[in-house]
C-alpha cells in the first residue's frame, strides 16, 4: 500500500463546525485584502476603484486560490484550521482545482457583471434572455439552499462548487480528543455580568448628589449669609455643585455661589439636595448674583 492511499485511508471527514468556519476565514481574509487594497488609492480620484471593485474582489479570490487550493490543497481558512480538500482517494487533480476556481471566483463574478455584459451586446438580447438569466440565478441560489441543507444533515460539501466537483474536507492530521478550555469563557461570562450590574447600577446613583456632598466634606465652614447684593469672596467665585466658573451665578442665602442651571435643576428634582452644609436648611430660593469679571 502506497503512501497516497495510506493517506487517503486514514483522511477522517472534517467537522461541520470546522468547514463552516473556515469559509467564514476565507471571507474575512478577501475583505482584508481588499480593503487594503482600496487604502493603497485612498488619495487617488473619488470612485476611481468603484468600477473596477468586481474585479478587483475576482483578482484577490483568483491569487488565494493559486497559493491556497492550487498549491497546497487547501484554502486559508482550511489551512488554519487543520482540513484540506481531499478528491476521492487522494489529492485533487488539475481538473478539479481550475473547478473549483471557476464555480468560487468565476461563478460570483459572472453573477455581478451578466447585466452589463447583456446590456453591452450590440444588438440589445431580447427581453426573455433576461428573465431567463433572472430565472437561472435563482435556480442557482435554490440548489444552493438545498445543499446547505443536505450539509447540515451529513457533513459532506459546504459549498454547491464542492458538491459538483466531489471535493470532501477531511482532517489534515490525525484529530486527536479535544481538550476545551474555559478559561476565556469563564472571563467573558465574568466581564458580562459586571456590565450588566453596572448598566443596572448606575442610572441609580445621583452623581451630582454625591459631588456636591464630597465638595461640602472639603469646604471649610463660614457663617454669615450675605444679602443678594454683597460682593461674592474670591473663594466663592466657583459653583459649588459643578466646580465650574459659575454661569449666571445664583445664591441661595449661603456664602457660596451656584450656576443657575445647577441651582434650579437641585431644587426641581429634590428640594433636600446635596447642597453644601451651609444651605442645608436654608429655605431654597435662587437670587441673582454679581460676582464681577474673572
Amino acid at each position: 500500500m502506497g503512501p497516497e492511499a495510506e493517506r487517503a485511508g486514514s483522511a477522517q471527514p472534517a467537522l461541520r463546525v470546522s468547514q463552516l468556519d473556515a469559509l467564514e476565514l476565507d471571507r474575512a481574509l478577501e475583505r482584508l485584502i481588499c480593503s487594503q487594497l482600496a487604502q493603497c488609492f485612498h488619495g487617488f480620484r473619488p470612485g476611481l476603484l468603484a468600477r473596477f471593485e468586481t474585479e478587483l474582489k475576482a483578482l484577490v479570490g483568483l491569487l488565494l486560490w493559486r497559493f491556497g487550493v492550487c498549491s497546497r490543497d487547501a484554502t486559508a481558512g482550511q489551512a488554519l484550521l487543520g482540513i484540506r480538500y481531499d478528491g476521492g482517494g487522494g489529492p485533487p487533480g488539475r481538473r478539479r482545482k481550475l473547478g473549483f476556481a471557476a464555480g468560487a471566483v468565476g461563478g460570483p463574478w459572472l453573477e455581478a457583471r451578466a447585466f452589463d455584459l447583456c446590456r453591452a451586446r450590440r444588438p440589445a438580447p431580447p427581453a426573455r434572455l433576461g428573465r431567463w438569466a433572472a430565472r437561472a440565478a435563482g435556480l442557482l441560489k435554490l440548489a444552493g439552499l438545498v445543499n446547505f441543507l443536505l450539509f447540515l444533515r451529513g457533513g459532506r460539501f459546504a459549498t454547491l462548487t464542492e458538491r459538483l466537483l466531489g471535493l470532501r474536507c477531511v482532517s489534515a492530521r490525525p484529530r486527536g480528543a479535544r481538550q476545551p478550555g474555559f478559561d476565556y469563557v469563564n472571563r467573558e461570562l465574568l466581564w458580562h455580568g459586571f456590565a450588566e450590574f453596572l448598566i443596572f447600577l448606575l442610572p441609580l446613583v445621583d452623581v451630582r448628589k454625591l459631588k456636591a456632598r464630597l465638595r461640602a466634606w472639603r469646604l471649610p465652614a463660614a457663617g454669615g449669609a450675605p444679602g443678594p447684593d454683597a460682593p461674592a469672596p474670591r473663594a466663592a467665585r466657583a459653583c459649588a455643585l459643578c466646580g465650574q466658573w459659575p454661569t449666571l451665578p445664583h445664591t441661595v442665602g449661603c456664602p457660596h455661589v451656584f450656576c443657575y442651571y445647577c441651582v434650579k435643576t437641585g431644587c426641581l428634582t429634590e428640594r433636600k439636595r446635596g447642597l453644601p452644609r451651609f444651605t442645608a436648611r436654608l429655605p431654597v430660593a435662587a437670587v441673582p448674583l454679581d460676582v464681577g469679571a474673572p
